[in-house]
């Protein structure tokens, strides 16, 4: 850590002037799923247990394994024996600390050769820059006021999704009325199909009928020869799909050599990649023109029906695509099997009103989303700053010095 210049009042300390390392302990004798006491390691499942090792504030982080993983947590707990856990806080707010180390790179430390560790006297030795308790204790309360928005950002996205996830199960099986209405049975005439029920309106196809689908292709051998990349042609891979699941691709993190053109297949925006590897059925909309592998399927979608429609159709059969797969090393389907897919599809008009309800909704996610990643780079700028002394909290503890007074 870079120590700054207007911080030199801070004393500099090793952790074993601040605090105490104690060895985590192996758990299995007390893991009951109905027990009192969470059970703390280097994974983020949760466990609980009978007993506990420790009650009060602490520090977990990995002794062996996953050692770039550190957790705040408050007794009574158990922490089990690939992990550390830190009592006896000296001079030292509990909390404070923890920002500390989770702004060091844990992963420098190890000595290893096999496993990743990280041995207790190497971190005891671990430098680090403090400040006084009271400014200690208020740059732990900005870090954490940070922490709160960013875990209530995350919990309405995850909450969202839940609503979106039944909202597209609902517009798929129910669709909008003239009206801009989910139908139900009570209020409208539904029939029985392959498919289940569906409105009367809805006809049945085959997704070959409403999108023309062919595979990417890169035909070179060695796909990694440098000569066919580096050039002006986007080239997205299942990666790049699974990685936008539902959403616009608009950015690519490779691109084509003139050579490598050549060799692969274009597909224009609006295409929906569909992987056909490994990941099934992932989706993904072009925001322009990209090329493919032949892991990946480009269905153009025939007009008047709505590509969001389509998409949203395919995204909802991966389930029965992933069955169809043949049990293999690498799970893998093709256009033999894309093609026949039977799917129900209401008139245009309603495939667009379909569409736009589900894109309302992913935009409000899609915001809430960037709002994520906007608190995130905030508490990262936030550490480096408070954490070496770049920015002071110490007008932020003058008000409590003067009510004192």
């Amino acid at each position: 850590m870079r120590y700054q210049a207007n911080a030199q009042q801070w004393s500099v300390n090793d952790l074993r002037q601040l605090t105490q390392i104690n060895y985590g302990r192996d758990a299995r004798p007390i893991l009951d799923p109905y027990g009192a006491y969470p059970v703390y390691g280097t994974a983020e499942n949760n466990r609980y247990g009978t007993s506990y090792l420790y009650d009060g504030e602490s520090i977990v982080l990995g002794r062996k394994g996953t050692i770039d993983r550190v957790q705040f947590v408050s007794g009574p707990f158990w922490t089990i024996d690939t992990a550390y856990f830190l009592s006896k806080f000296s001079a030292c707010e509990p909390k404070w600390l923890y920002y500390v180390l989770s702004s060091i790179d844990l992963r420098g430390l190890n000595e290893a050769t096999g496993v990743p560790s990280l041995a207790r006297e190497v971190l005891y030795r671990l430098s680090v820059l403090t400040p006084s308790q009271p400014e200690q204790s208020k740059i732990a309360e900005v870090l954490s006021t940070v922490d709160r928005a960013i875990a209530q950002t995350e919990a309405l996205i995850a909450k969202q999704q839940r609503i979106k996830t039944g909202l597209m199960q609902d517009l798929l099986t129910l669709g909008i009325d003239e009206r801009g209405q989910l139908r139900t049975e009570a209020t409208h005439a539904f029939k029985d199909s392959p498919l289940g029920r569906i409105p009367v309106e809805w006809e049945m196809a085959k997704l070959g009928d409403v999108a023309e689908l062919n595979r990417g292709k890169f035909t070179h051998r060695p796909r990694d020869d440098a000569r066919f990349y580096g050039g002006a042609y986007p080239f997205i891979q299942t990666g790049d799909v699974a990685a936008n699941v539902g959403r616009w691709v608009n950015d690519f993190s490779q691109t084509l050599s003139i050579m490598g053109m050549h060799v692969s297949k274009e597909f224009p925006k609006g295409t929906i990649a569909i992987t056909i590897a490994a990941n099934i059925a992932d989706t993904a909309i072009l925001g322009r023109s990209m090329y493919f592998p032949d892991s990946v399927v480009g269905a153009v979608v025939k007009q008047p029906n709505s590509i969001r429609f389509i998409e949203m159709t395919i995204r909802s059969k991966k389930t029965a695509l992933e069955q169809l797969a043949p049990k293999s090393a690498q799970s893998n389907i093709n256009l033999e099997t894309l093609r026949p897919l039977v799917i129900s599809l209401p008139k245009p008009d309603e495939q667009a009103r379909i569409a736009s309800a589900y894109e309302a909704d992913d935009d409000r996610q899609v915001s809430n989303e960037r709002s994520l990643r906007k608190l995130r780079h905030l508490k990262t700028a936030l550490m480096q700053d408070l954490l070496t002394g770049k920015v002071r909290v110490t007008p932020l503890l003058q008000p409590a010095k003067e009510a004192t007074a």
